[in-house]
C-alpha cells in the first residue's frame, strides 16, 4: 500500500502550501490595489457576488423582498452598494436563505462583507479542526484554493460546509444536532439532497424527521417574515436561472459539473441532462451502498460531500471549499490505515482543483471539475469497500459459540 519515496513527502506538504498562500495573498493585495471605487479592472464590486447578499438585504428591509427576484430592481439597489459597478447580479435564493442575510444592509457594503465572511471562515474552521489538527494541516487549510476562492467571491460557501459537516460529525452521537444542521441546507436546498438517501440507508430517523421539520419551520419562518409574494417570486427566478444555465449566460467553466462539461464540449442541452441524470444516479447509488454497507464514518462522511457535486446541474467553483472535508477525512484514512494506489494524487487535485478549473476550461474547453470528483468519489467508494471486506472477515473469523 505504501511507498516510501512518494513524490508527497513531508517536506513538500509542508513548503508548498506556504507558496500557495503567499500567491493567494499577492493576488488579492494586487486586486484590492488595481481596483477603483471598489471596483477591479473587470467592471465587478469587490467581493463581487456578495453584493447581491447586501441589495436583497435592503429590499427585504425596507419591505420590499419579492422586488429582490427582479433583476433590474436589484441592479438599482446594487448601485447603492457600489455605484461604480458595471455587471449585473441575480438572486435565486430561497427564502430561507433570504431570512439569513436579512440584517447585512443594517451595515455598509464592506463591513457587511466583512462581518459575514469572517463569521462564516469562523464556523467553517471551527468544524474542519474537528476533523484534523496540526500546524501542516493548518497550512494546507491556508493554502487551499477552495477557501480563497469562497472568500473573493464573498459567498456562503463556508456555511454551507460548516453545516454539511458539522452534520456529519454529529450524526453518531447528537442525531437530534446533526438533524437541525442538515434542515438548515435549506438555505441551499440542492447541496442537500444526498442527506435524506445516506439517511435512510442507515435508518437515521431521529435525524431525518428532526432534518425535515427544520427545514420546514426555517422557510416557513421566512415567507412570513418577508411574505408570501418571495415565495412565487423565486419560483418565476428559477426558471431564468435554468435558461441562463442552458445557454451559458452562467458561465460553464466556472461551474464544476457534468452537465457544464457537456455543454462546454457542444452537447445538446436534452443530451447533456440526461447523461448528467445518468451520472447522477450512479453517483447516488454508490452512496448508497457506502453508508448502507461501511461503518467508517470518515469515508462515508467523505463520500457525501464529495458525491454532492455530481447530482446539481448547478454549483460555482466557491461551492468546492466543501472538498477541504473530504480531502482531510481521506488524508487522515490515507495515515491510519496506509495509503492506496493513486490516492494521494488525487487529494492534491482536489485540493487545486477550484483554483485551476476555470482557466483549464477556458483554453481547452474541458471542464474538469467532474472529472476530480468522480476520482475523489471513486477512493473513497475504495475504501469503504476495504472496510466492508475487513468487517465481513473479522465476523467470518468469530468463534462459534
Amino acid at each position: 500500500m505504501n511507498s516510501h519515496h512518494h513524490w508527497l513527502n513531508r517536506e513538500r506538504i509542508t513548503v508548498y502550501p506556504r507558496l500557495f498562500v503567499a500567491l493567494f495573498l499577492l493576488i488579492s493585495i494586487a486586486w484590492v490595489l488595481l481596483s477603483k471605487n471598489m471596483v477591479d479592472f473587470k467592471g465587478k464590486p469587490l467581493g463581487y457576488d456578495f453584493i447581491t447578499f447586501w441589495a436583497a438585504s435592503y429590499l427585504g428591509l425596507k419591505g420590499h423582498a419579492a422586488d429582490a427576484y427582479n433583476i433590474l430592481l436589484l441592479a438599482k439597489i446594487e448601485k447603492i452598494a457600489v455605484p461604480a459597478s458595471q455587471r449585473i447580479f441575480a438572486w435565486y435564493y430561497p427564502p430561507a436563505f433570504f431570512l439569513t442575510i436579512l440584517p447585512l444592509a443594517l451595515l455598509p457594503y464592506l463591513a457587511a462583507y466583512w462581518t459575514f465572511i469572517l463569521s462564516t471562515l469562523g464556523a467553517y474552521l471551527f468544524v474542519w479542526r474537528r476533523i484534523i489538527r496540526g500546524s501542516i494541516a493548518m497550512w494546507c487549510m491556508a493554502g487551499f484554493s477552495g477557501l480563497w476562492m469562497n472568500l473573493l467571491h464573498g459567498q456562503n460557501a463556508f456555511l454551507t460546509a460548516a453545516l454539511a459537516a458539522g452534520a456529519l460529525l454529529c450524526l453518531d452521537q447528537q442525531p437530534i444536532l446533526a438533524g437541525i444542521f442538515v434542515g438548515l441546507l435549506a438555505i441551499k436546498p440542492h447541496l442537500a439532497l444526498l442527506f435524506p438517501v445516506a439517511l435512510i440507508a442507515i435508518g437515521a430517523w431521529r435525524s431525518f424527521v428532526t432534518a425535515a421539520v427544520t427545514a420546514l419551520v426555517f422557510t416557513a419562518a421566512g415567507v412570513a417574515v418577508l411574505g408570501t409574494g418571495t415565495v412565487k417570486a423565486c419560483w418565476i427566478s428559477l426558471s431564468y436561472a435554468r435558461s441562463f444555465l442552458e445557454k451559458g449566460i452562467l458561465p460553464w467553466v466556472k461551474m464544476p459539473t457534468v452537465f457544464a462539461l457537456l455543454r462546454l464540449l457542444g452537447t445538446p442541452v436534452a443530451v447533456a441532462y440526461t447523461i448528467h441524470a445518468i451520472i447522477a444516479l450512479g453517483a447516488t447509488s454508490a452512496l448508497w451502498r457506502v453508508w448502507r454497507n461501511c461503518n467508517n464514518w470518515p469515508v462515508r462522511s467523505a463520500a457525501l460531500m464529495t458525491a454532492t457535486f455530481l447530482i446539481s446541474p448547478y454549483v460555482f467553483d466557491y461551492d468546492l471549499a466543501w472538498l477541504a472535508f473530504p480531502i482531510a477525512w481521506m488524508a487522515l484514512e490515507g495515515l491510519k490505515h496506509g495509503w492506496l494506489r493513486g490516492e494521494r494524487e488525487v487529494l492534491v487535485a482536489a485540493w487545486v482543483l477550484p483554483m485551476l478549473m476555470s482557466p483549464i476550461a477556458n483554453v481547452t474547453s474541458v471542464q474538469i471539475g467532474p472529472l476530480v470528483g468522480s476520482a475523489l468519489l471513486y477512493i473513497s467508494v475504495r475504501r469503504a469497500a476495504i472496510h466492508t471486506n475487513e468487517k465481513t472477515r473479522s465476523h467470518a473469523n468469530m468463534p462459534m459459540a
